[in-house]
């Protein structure tokens, strides 16, 4: 069925069902409310309850019984009646059906049964129908293919002229004044050769008729005579009316009107929805449509008029206001521009090109709502058939709600916009506004199928500068945006080769939802904390990009990157000439996405196969809802599978959510807009997502040997090369022990140096080390006399961006702490104990010393001290190399590998640091765990300090109260880890918690 015929099928269709609404209510108004739900509740059963086709063989069977009952009765006229018009109703055609004895056939012949009574209790006698002739065709043929040409005048037949003709007519008889009221001279002999005369014999009161019926009165000009109408009632409603005013109302003065006809306004509302400024009945007043208060017609009340007109001039001042935006982003040119050329009227400033391919897009629509609007003015002149407003404003009706939806549209992205925000905010509140009431049109269902065919085609146009924008940026490497409308755009006052490229080369702008602030948010180094911080904020931004926003930052960047490292372009760039941009990808996926849902897919299985198919899936889901019910039957769920696929569109009807069903590929609906955008635009960014990123990543781990320099600093910062850092700080420690002053940079450089240039040459000249000033306060204690030790490692660009300077300040941390470490497990590590040095430690003890306690004893308890004390510093030290460094490191290069681009690469290293930094106690929140183990090393170096000087040294109750120190920092430290293992927060130190306990347990 064509559209047209659809359209008016609908069209009877509803007529029909008010119609029955009517007869079965009773309410005649189709304004009250209970007719209206009526005619809702009557809808949906049509449009959406499913009935039984008609079983044409039970009906004739009925058709049959019938006959045979009033056989039976004897009523013969009746039997043959019956027979009779049945059959001719079955052969006779339907209003748009093709073909006799069809389903429609004996399903209205199915309805009469039911609706009616038993025959035999009534009397019928046929009444006589005459058949309609076939009319005959009397269209003017004629008339028709001359349109256009020369009037003919009010006498059509008269024979057309010719120059032989007029000579002879002339040449024959004299001119007279009887045939023509018009004087006519005689044209002299010597002009005849160079004029001919031309003779039109018309009769004065029929030529007088013609012209008043081919002359328009003119309306627009003040007191027109009026113009001759009908004289039936309906033609002088107006005048019935005022005459009604007058005679019930004293005080009412009838006011000087300006009379015109419907055809006039009908010319006039054609003229406002086509753009015309100039009319008589709607007028221009600052900016706004208004209707004049003495036009009328003869036909209708002046209210009943000016509502009519009220209501047109809305849509044309809709209609207004989106010629005047298109005409002030085009320059005021007569017709715009497509996208890519701009009008020269737009001065210094560079084109606002989203507003530039609204308008566009607008411009199209209104060219074919215009052509519409051409077509109904033909239809007025050509008078073929009678056009009258309300048949207009009906053939108009979908139009219009097209222009209201623009509208409001255009109020909401454009209008009500202020005049000073950036184009980046304009830019993208127009295309939200846009994705939004796609959304919302949508939501409503079938109902707004058109009004979201344009929107998208709307959205398809407007949406082409930004798509041009990322294609541009992620293939080139390049972001090309003039005008600043891109939600990203670029500070120039970071060059590639900056180390901070990553991290501060690009903005992130976050629009809010009233359109009157404005924040930036740098691109930080995860690339995602500006869409972080707009979630808290509650920001928007472009709403059709945020999926991907992420991988058009990083492809960007990378690219822009590639382009500026020293490799082969040839191995990762396309030529333009063979590639197609992201914009002519993304509408190619979605004519191709359209076409899939309007084609049938194709079968290869045979029927027996496809019905065997259908009937096990129908089986297993008529089995689960049978489940529902506690019904465990397969042989029950089969039976009704098989009865179930005599209907064909059970399946989708039954299964629910199973089966989507997809609506008219005409437009993009609800539920695959989204959809659409995630299977016909985000593939492709995806795409050259992965080539950008996995060709920069490449590049940096082998031309740039990236994983060398990450596996470099774990060697030197957290130890693991551990021969070449063991001679270095073997070298610090030996100077400490030996009492001599090893804070000199010179000293300290050159062990460094000596450590790694004898293993790792291409090193030594990118390692050195550096001495901070640190407060005196903090060098009371031994341990602390270590801080200020800076390790720095030179990364060349740019691995320096996974490198950086503040992931070198996180290394150093952990560096000093495995130092501090190291130190006290050395101290211990080298007391001697022989009896000549004992007997060197007992020289110079004090008297009290050895009458308080036997000396054995004290050494006793000076060996268990030392026990305990490196039982505490082994399994400290064990933790940090073996559980946290050595099984973090693995972890940690595997996700190197796995790693797609370098934002995730810089996060995995991030991580990595801040795992090694929170499991070493370094975090501010353990702080007091750091404290206590910091007091036990500090503890380790007094003791050995005092066990190399000898008993002389020390005071009486020192040994007391270093293990009474010991004792107390030991037992915290337990505590806390037990705490923190049992509640689950913290299980990496449950092997430091045990081993402390271990040895807390032997105290």
């Amino acid at each position: 069925m064509s559209q047209a015929h659809w359209t008016k099928f609908e069209k009877e269709t509803e007529e029909e069902v008010k119609n029955l609404v009517k007869q079965i209510s009773g309410i005649q108004d189709e304004e009250d409310q209970n007719f209206q739900l009526a005619l809702k509740f009557t809808w949906s059963n049509f449009r959406f309850h499913r009935f039984l086709d008609a079983n044409s063989h039970k009906v004739q069977r009925s058709v049959n019984g019938i006959y045979e009952k009033l056989m039976v009765h004897s009523d013969l006229s009746k039997a043959e009646s019956w027979v009779r018009l049945t059959e001719e109703f079955l052969n006779s055609p339907l209003p748009n059906t093709d073909g006799i004895k069809t389903d429609v056939h004996h399903s209205l012949l199915d309805l009469l049964l039911h609706l009616s009574d038993s025959p035999l209790n009534s009397n019928y006698s046929e009444t006589p129908r005459l058949k309609e002739t076939e009319k005959e065709d009397d269209f003017d043929w004629f008339g028709y293919l001359q349109e256009g040409e020369l009037d003919t005048g009010p006498y059509p037949d008269t024979p057309e002229w010719s120059e032989e003709e007029s000579e002879d007519e002339d040449s024959q008889q004299p001119l007279s004044r009887e045939d023509s009221g018009i004087q006519v001279d005689r044209t002299p002999q010597e002009d005849q050769e160079k004029t001919v005369p031309v003779t039109w014999t018309v009769g004065e009161p029929d030529a007088r008729t013609w012209l008043e019926q081919h002359v328009v009165t003119p309306y627009w000009q003040g007191h027109t005579p009026r113009f001759p109408h009908s004289l039936h009632l309906h033609s002088n409603l107006l005048n019935v009316w005022d005459q009604h005013l007058y005679n019930t109302d004293p005080l009412y003065l009838p006011e000087e009107k300006a009379f015109v006809t419907e055809t006039q306004v009908i010319r006039e509302t054609l003229w406002l929805l086509s753009g015309v400024k100039k009319h008589f009945i709607f007028q221009h007043q600052d900016g706004k449509v208004v209707v004049r208060n003495d036009v009328v017609v003869t036909h209708l009340t002046n209210n009943c008029l000016r509502s009519l007109l009220e209501h047109i001039a809305v849509y044309g001042q809709a209609v207004f206001r989106l010629q005047r935006f298109i005409d002030e982003v085009t320059g005021y040119d007569t017709e715009p521009c497509p996208p890519g050329s701009y009008s020269s009227k737009q001065g210094t400033e560079p084109p606002f090109r989203t507003y530039q391919a609204f308008v566009w897009a607008l411009y199209k629509y209104f060219t074919s709502f215009k052509q519409e609007l051409t077509t109904i003015e033909r239809d007025l002149i050509g008078k073929d058939e009678t056009v009258t407003l309300a048949g207009v404003l009906d053939r108009l009706s979908p139009h219009l709600a097209q222009i209201k939806v623009l509208h409001k549209v255009f109020c909401t992205g454009v209008a009500e916009v202020p005049p000073e925000t950036p184009n980046v905010v304009r830019a993208s509140h127009l295309l939200n506004t846009l994705y939004k009431a796609i959304i919302e049109y949508d939501s409503v269902g079938e109902a707004s199928q058109q009004a979201v065919a344009l929107l998208f085609s709307l959205w398809t146009e407007t949406v082409r500068p930004y798509l041009e924008i990322v294609d541009e940026w992620i293939v080139h490497g390049h972001l090309f945006d003039p005008a600043k409308e891109f939600i990203i755009q670029r500070n120039k006052d970071v060059p590639v080769n900056h180390r901070d490229f990553w991290y501060a080369t690009y903005t992130l702008y976050s629009i809010s939802e009233t359109v009157e602030s404005e924040e930036k948010l740098s691109d930080a180094a995860s690339g995602s904390s500006g869409g972080e911080q707009a979630s808290r904020s509650q920001l928007t931004m472009v709403s059709f990009l945020k999926p991907v926003l992420k991988q058009i930052i990083m492809a960007g960047k990378s690219m822009q990157l590639l382009k500026n490292l020293d490799c082969k372009e040839a191995d990762w760039c396309v030529a333009d000439a063979e590639r197609k941009s992201l914009y002519t990808l993304f509408l190619e996926s979605v004519q191709s996405r359209l076409r899939c849902r309007d084609d049938s897919p194709t079968d290869t299985v045979t029927e027996q196969q496809a019905t065997k198919q259908s009937l096990i899936k129908m089986q297993s889901i008529v089995a689960q809802h049978l489940q529902m019910d506690d019904i465990h039957d397969p042989l029950l769920a089969i039976n009704f599978a098989r009865l179930y696929l005599e209907q064909s569109d059970f399946h989708e009807r039954f299964s629910g959510g199973d089966v989507i069903v997809d609506r008219s590929s005409e437009s993009v609906t609800c539920q695959t807009f989204e959809l659409t955008l995630r299977s016909c635009l985000y593939p492709h960014i995806q795409k050259r997502y992965i080539e950008c990123c996995g060709n920069l990543m490449t590049t940096l781990k082998k031309d740039y040997r990236l994983l060398e320099y990450l596996q470099a600093m774990r060697n030197y910062f957290l130890l693991e090369a551990g021969d070449t850092m063991y001679d270095f700080y073997t070298a610090i420690f030996d100077k400490v022990l030996e009492k001599e002053s090893w804070q000199q940079l010179a000293f300290l450089n050159v062990q460094l140096q000596e450590a790694v240039g004898q293993r790792c040459p291409e090193d030594s000249s990118r390692l050195s080390i550096f001495l901070e000033t640190i407060d005196p306060v903090r060098k009371k204690q031994p341990v602390n006399n270590l801080d200020g030790l800076t390790l720095s490692y030179k990364v060349p660009w740019p691995v320096d961006i996974v490198v950086s300077s503040e992931c070198q300040r996180i290394y150093n941390q952990v560096f000093l702490l495995l130092l501090q470490i190291k130190w006290a497990k050395y101290s211990l590590d080298t007391l001697t104990f022989s009896e000549e040095v004992k007997a060197k430690r007992l020289e110079g003890t004090p008297e009290e010393v050895k009458a308080k306690e036997p000396i054995n004893q004290q050494i006793h308890r000076m060996f268990l001290l030392r026990v305990k004390l490196m039982h505490f510093v082994n399994s400290l030290h064990n933790y940090i190399v073996t559980r946290i460094l050595h099984s973090t490191g693995l972890e940690f290069q595997h996700q190197v590998q796995e790693a797609k681009d370098l934002d995730q690469l810089i996060k995995i290293h991030y991580r990595y640091l801040s795992t090694i930094h929170d499991r070493c106690l370094l975090r501010e929140k353990v702080s007091f765990v750091k404290e206590a183990i910091m007091k036990v090393l500090n503890l380790v170096l007094i003791f050995s300090d005092r066990w190399q000087v000898g008993f002389g040294a020390w005071k009486i109750g020192s040994i007391d109260k270093m293990e009474s120190d010991f004792k107390n920092c030991h037992m915290f430290l337990v505590t806390i880890l037990n705490k923190a293992v049992c509640r689950g927060s913290f299980p990496h130190l449950e092997s430091l918690a045990l081993s402390l306990m271990a040895g807390f347990e032997q105290c």
